[in-house]
């Protein structure tokens, strides 16, 4: 009697299935893949056993980092956009930069502190990341985060935002690869970005604004591109993206000798104003041959290079919008064979950039090119 009680209780109230406890380690894995942010992985770890034994078996991991670290350790954290501020503007990279350009370009971030200094305090270097409550309250370099990870093949970094301060409505974006030092860089920058307007009667307005102010666009840059600020600008941007380029990959070096699975490593922005990376053959170049460090700050040495530069004082995308003073560079080590932008090794200038501004680089190096070097610094 008893035993038909039992089963009859267990055919009403059956025993709970775990059906994710009855997945596969590699479904999971495929799973945790797809997750990829490395805070969410971090809380998956705590949930059970056999996810903290799992986790830092992922393939393709995305840090995001989310603060600036003052120098000032006494500074409050009510205070610390002034104080993030401050820092930024004693870099000595920016003191150069105002000197010679009178504050054309604003301050670089302190990224040292960024990548390869932690906020708080550490945790155990046993676990993967700290509990839920230090979790939110800690911030950790990429590097400690990621140091329990063993099989990362795909890394992206995410820091706060660009380095290079521009003008409200300017447009500065660049894309960089590197193996143990710059393997080619392209930078498109605008004075301005008008975006397509629809407002009827009120397309002659736009019209006018989006003209040329007079000047007759022959392929050739203007003579008041020389004397206007124009250039030097221009060369503010070129020079400023190739820092901070240098820059982001001094600080990869630890993750990369850390992680030798590591096949695809890319680092950004919020902003999407810059774009470091480094595939396979590049991080094993690195790997193999040391970089050569640059005794002025922390940051790779730039070689000496060989530019091409196009400029159109005005240039309407098929979309719609026009970019006023648009300027394309693409950038290579003089050593470096030259690659042709357009050709058998396919538009590797325009691959640089998502749309719109692939159509934007595609259209520039169809004007009259500029050809300038650079010693290496």
């Amino acid at each position: 009697m008893g035993s038909s009680k039992s089963d009859l209780r267990s055919t009403i109230y059956p025993e709970p299935i775990d059906h994710l406890d009855q997945l596969p380690d590699p479904v999971l894995l495929l799973v945790f893949n797809k997750i990829g942010d490395v805070k969410t992985l971090g809380r998956c770890c705590g949930v059970c056993k056999r996810f903290h034994s799992l986790v830092p078996q992922v393939d393709t991991v995305v840090v995001r980092t989310d603060c600036v670290i003052s120098d000032d350790n006494s500074s409050s954290s009510s205070s610390s956009s002034s104080s993030s501020t401050s820092d930024k503007s004693r870099h000595p990279i920016s003191s150069l930069f105002r000197f010679v350009f009178h504050g054309l370009v604003k301050p670089f971030q302190s990224l040292t502190q960024l990548i390869s200094v932690s906020c708080s305090a550490s945790s155990s270097s046993s676990s993967l990341v700290d509990d839920d409550d230090d979790f939110e309250r800690t911030h950790h370099s990429p590097t400690q985060v990621l140091k329990n990870f063993d099989g990362i093949k795909l890394l992206r970094i995410e820091l706060p935002t660009g380095e290079l301060g521009i003008d409200d409505g300017a447009l500065l974006k660049w894309r960089a690869d590197f193996g143990s030092t710059l393997h080619n860089c392209v930078i498109l920058g605008a004075s301005s970005v008008i975006q397509p307007v629809s407002f009827g009667d009120g397309d002659d307005l736009v019209e006018e604004q989006c003209g040329n102010n007079g000047e007759t666009d022959n392929g050739t840059i203007p003579e008041s591109f020389y004397t206007n600020g124009g250039l030097k600008l221009r060369v503010v941007w070129t020079i400023s993206s190739l820092m901070a380029a240098s820059a982001r990959h001094y600080l990869l070096q630890l993750i990369i000798a850390q992680h030798k699975k590591l096949e695809n490593l890319v680092l950004t922005d919020v902003d999407r104003q810059g774009v470091l990376c480094m595939n396979r053959e590049q991080l094993e170049e690195l790997r193999v041959k040391p970089l050569s460090a640059s005794s002025a700050s922390k940051r790779t040495m730039v070689p000496a290079l060989n530019m091409r530069w196009w400029y159109a004082p005005h240039l309407e995308l098929p979309d719609g919008t026009v970019l006023k003073g648009a300027t394309l560079v693409a950038i290579r080590p003089s050593e470096q064979p030259k690659k042709e932008v357009v050709g058998p090794d396919g538009n590797w200038v325009a691959a640089a950039f998502e749309e719109p501004y692939g159509t934007a680089a595609r259209m520039l190096v169809n004007r009259r090119t500029y050809c300038l070097e650079m010693n290496s610094f």
